[in-house]
């Protein structure tokens, strides 16, 4: 998976010097926002030089800092596209591979296969393990959320984890309730939340009163990564790339299924009791 170009960073401290490190980290803490300051003003926060800052760039593999401003905002165009600007980037009903029904299944195969692949192999396997075992923890209670579309992948999230354990609930929607609940949180509590570019303020607002509450945070998200990670125990990014003018959902859903597989083989014989259990109370009242 791509990184950010603020994991590049991360990801290059070592390699710096340790004035170039200064602003290293004084970008990271206000980015996006801080890289668009003037080199001086960069220089004044990190206590360096300008010519530092200057090095910095040039360390990073930037022909300047300009160069540097110019791939965040090029990032954060990404970052931030619409369904109309994927749209248009898709040009879709402009070619034989957009509009004809084999041309689509063709597409089709050579975007989510390659998508699905790359997610599953470059997932964090400590945050994916760490994901299994708050799940599966039946002293926590499980709390999920999604957005405008994602709340279809945390009900499938939740519905699957209710027949495999107690304590699976999802935050409600009316904002009394939705208040009562996350004002109500504990140490002992699981937030699942799902947020993928056009990103929605209140995950970011969950994920920080979960982490006040000492609750633990799960976030699905793009490569360009949720504000809400900032406050997270475990990140599991997904690539998006569609064929149609709004993010994929195909790659979440299969870390979602690898992950409950995870979930009911660490639950072993509890889970196995607790799906018996079910199955015999949809029996009792006619469900199945």
């Amino acid at each position: 998976m791509t990184g950010t170009i603020a994991d590049s960073i991360r990801a290059n401290l070592g390699a710096l010097s340790p004035a170039e490190r200064k602003v290293a980290r004084t970008l990271l803490s206000g980015y996006p926002s801080a890289v668009f300051e003037t080199v001086a003003v960069i220089a004044e926060r990190a206590s360096v030089s300008t010519p530092t800052v200057l090095r910095f760039a040039a360390r990073m593999g930037y022909h300047g800092f300009p160069d540097l401003q110019a791939a965040v905002r090029s990032e954060l165009d990404v970052r931030n596209a619409s369904p109309v600007a994927l749209y248009e980037a898709a040009g879709l009903g402009h070619s034989e591979e957009t509009t004809s029904t084999a041309g689509l299944l063709e597409h089709g195969n050579a975007t989510f296969a390659p998508a699905l692949a790359q997610t599953l192999a470059e997932i964090p396997p400590h945050d994916f393990q760490r994901a299994v075992e708050l799940l599966a923890d039946r002293k926590r209670h499980i709390i999920l959320a999604g957005g405008r579309f994602t709340h279809l992948l945390a009900q499938y999230l939740g519905l699957h984890l209710m027949q495999l354990r107690e304590d699976v609930r999802f935050l409600p929607d009316r904002p009394v309730e939705r208040t009562a609940a996350l004002a109500q949180l504990t140490r002992r509590d699981v937030v699942v939340l799902f947020d993928y570019r056009r990103y929605e303020d209140d995950k970011t607002a969950i994920a920080q009163l979960t982490r006040e509450a000492a609750g633990k945070t799960i976030v699905f998200t793009d490569p360009w990564l949720s504000p809400a990670t900032a406050h997270a125990d475990v990140v599991l990014p997904s690539q998006v790339g569609t064929t149609a003018p709004y993010d994929s959902l195909v790659p979440t859903l299969a870390v979602i299924e690898v992950l409950i597989a995870g979930v009911i083989n660490t639950l072993g014989p509890q889970a196995h009791q607790q799906l018996r259990h079910n199955e015999e109370v949809a029996h009792r009242i006619g469900m199945v």
